[in-house]
Formats: structure tokens, sequence, C-alpha cells
């Protein structure tokens, strides 16, 4: 099926129309003295024969003659000739119909067929199928417009799992390398630690690998990999790091972007914890304020006045891309870096799962 009859919804108000119309053509002739039931007759099967014509025939010349690929006069050309030709066939159906009612009831007031009666036919059918064939056109830029919006939504997935597997690369390989250090110089020393640390590694890839790009996750499952990360980190860096939480309840069940959070954590331990000869802290903070989310990821910095932004270029940058993919507008990803402290704060959507609340 295809077109009007593409579904049954759309047949049932196609051919309603079409039934409506036959009525009032029905009710002009009776008006022009035929009895009503001949009128009814003679133009109800005409307009639901010329309804299926038209509804057809009008598809395929309209995808003959697409809007745009051709020039404005050949589509007319295009649709017109048919239009004439079934507009006409129409008219000689007609004929033939109101002989076969004149047959069947002679004595009923029958529909007076002549030559004017055929000629306003003859241009009601052009107008009707021009009026099949604009409905058809718009069906199928309808359709185009739908094709091109799922093709850009699984450009923009295949976009984000691009992404997700780049920050996955770029996230695993160093530490990756520097854990399995760690773990071999626990080995020795604290193998407890070892094993637990191990265990930790673990569980931070089996969640990350779980990750879907196209699938949003809550705040509080984005915080349980970013500890898994600092654990393993804070065996490395020992004293040297300390870390702070102040997260709302009512935050934890906000969805974000997967591995939104974890380059700025890594980055505040490489750019800023790293670089300290003392102990520093990275505190994460998230509070609901209405329909916003508010995220704040601070770490302390070298008092040297070393920009602990220098590296976070990029993470910055791709976590703002991924922000606007994710809610255009509507979010904000800021740095500072004042009084030996650096920040990065976010702002985006509150939005929670379908019947939580």
């Amino acid at each position: 099926m295809h077109g009007v009859f593409a579904s049954w919804r759309a047949a049932r108000l196609y051919l309603l129309a079409w039934l409506m119309l036959g009525v009032l053509l029905a009710a002009m002739l009776a008006a022009g003295g035929a009895g009503f039931g001949a009128s009814l007759a003679f133009a109800l099967p005409l307009a639901l024969v010329y309804a299926y014509a038209t509804g057809f025939s009008a598809y395929y010349v309209c995808r003959a003659w697409p809007l745009g690929q051709r020039h404005p006069l050949a589509v007319c050309a295009g649709v017109g000739l048919p239009a004439l030709c079934a507009a006409a066939l129409w008219c000689a159906l007609g004929a033939a119909w109101h002989g076969v009612l004149e047959a069947l009831a002679p004595q009923a007031r029958a529909v007076a067929l002549g030559a004017p009666l055929l000629a306003s036919m003859f241009g009601l059918g052009v107008i009707l199928y021009g009026l099949s064939a604009a409905v058809n056109y718009l069906m199928l830029e309808t359709e185009q417009v739908r094709r091109l919006e799922t093709h850009t939504l699984e450009m923009r997935l295949a976009a984000q799992d691009a992404e997700l597997r780049l920050l996955r690369a770029q996230i695993d390989p160093h530490f990756l390398f520097n854990s399995l250090n760690s773990i071999s110089a626990l080995t020795s020393l604290d193998p407890p630690g070892a094993r637990a640390m191990t265990l930790r590694l673990a569980d931070f890839f089996r969640h990350s690998l779980g990750l879907q790009a196209g699938r949003m996750v809550t705040l509080d499952a984005e915080l349980a990999l970013v500890r898994h990360f600092l654990a393993i980190e804070q065996v490395r860096f020992g004293a040297r790091l300390h870390v702070e939480e102040a997260v709302d309840a009512d935050a934890l069940r906000c969805l974000l972007p997967p591995l939104l959070l974890q380059p700025l954590v890594e980055n505040a331990v490489k750019h800023g914890i790293g670089r300290m000869l003392g102990p520093g802290l990275v505190r994460i903070a998230a509070r609901r304020a209405g329909s916003i989310l508010r995220i704040r990821i601070e770490n302390d910095v070298d008092a040297d006045g070393v920009d602990a932004g220098a590296g976070l270029g990029l993470g910055l940058d791709n976590v703002r891309r991924r922000l606007a993919a994710a809610y255009g507008h509507e979010a904000a990803a800021h740095r500072s870096n004042q009084d030996g402290l650096f920040c990065v704060e976010l702002a985006l959507p509150a939005r929670e799962q379908p019947g939580e609340t």
C-alpha cells in the first residue's frame, strides 16, 4: 500500500472525505430537480471509484515528478496531463453509470446528464485530481523529512558512540599502565593492598565498558565510577590525595551523559594533585536547583601559580561538546583558577527517569 493508503487510518480519513464530497454532489444534483435517492446512487459510487483511482494514480505521478528535482513547468505538465485523462475517464464512467441506473430504475427522477453536467464533472475531476496530488506531495515531503530526522538521529547516536569510545581510549591506556605499576609495587610490600587495588581496577573497567553512548546514566552511577577511579588513584598518591563529596540526595537521580565527569576528575588528579609536592584535595559537589543540576569539581593547585587548567583544554572542550549535543543551549561548563583552587562547574537540565519523582 502506498500514499494515502499506506495506513488504515489515513485511508479511512481519505475515503471519509470523498464520501462527504459524494453526499455534497448528490445534494447539489437533487437541488437541480433530480430525486435525492437517484442523485445519491449516481454520485456516491462515482466519488468512491474516483477516490481510489486518484489516490493510486496521483501517488505514482508525484513519485515520478518530485518537487525540487524537476522544473515547476515540467511538474505541472506531469501532473496536469494525468489529471485531464482521469477527469475524461471519470466523465465516461459517469455516462455509463447513468445509463445503468436508468435501465434499472426507469421510473425514478434520474439525474439529467447533459453537456453542462459533464463539463462540470470534467472540471471538478481535474480539480480533485490536483488536490489529491497536493496531498500526496505533502505526504512524500513529510516522509522525506521523517527519514532525514531518523538519519540525523542515527548519525548523532553513532557520533556519541564514537566519542564515548574515544574517551575510553584516552582514559584506559595511561591509567591502566599506572595502576598496573602500582599493583606491581604493592605485590611485595602490601599483597592485600595489591589484591584490593586489582579488584577496584576490575570494577572500574567493568562499569566503564558497560556504558552505552545513547543512554543516559544517573549521577549516582556516574559518581560510583568516579569513586572507583579515585580509590585506585589514592593507592598511587597515598596521603597526598584527599577526596570530599558534597552531593545532595535529590541530585543523585538526575541523568547525564556517561563518562561526563570522569575526564574532569582525572584531570583534577593529574594536573592538580599530581603537580603538587604536598597533599591536595579533590572536592565533588552537586545540587539540584529547581530544574537545573549544578555540579562542581574543585582541586587544589600548586601555590607557585602554575595553571592547573593548562592540560585541561581538550577534556573540557570535549565535555562542552557533549553537553551541547545532549542539551543544546540549556547546558554550560565554566572553569576558574583563583586563590590556589581550580574549579570546573557544570550546569545542565535536571532530568530523571520517567516515573521517578
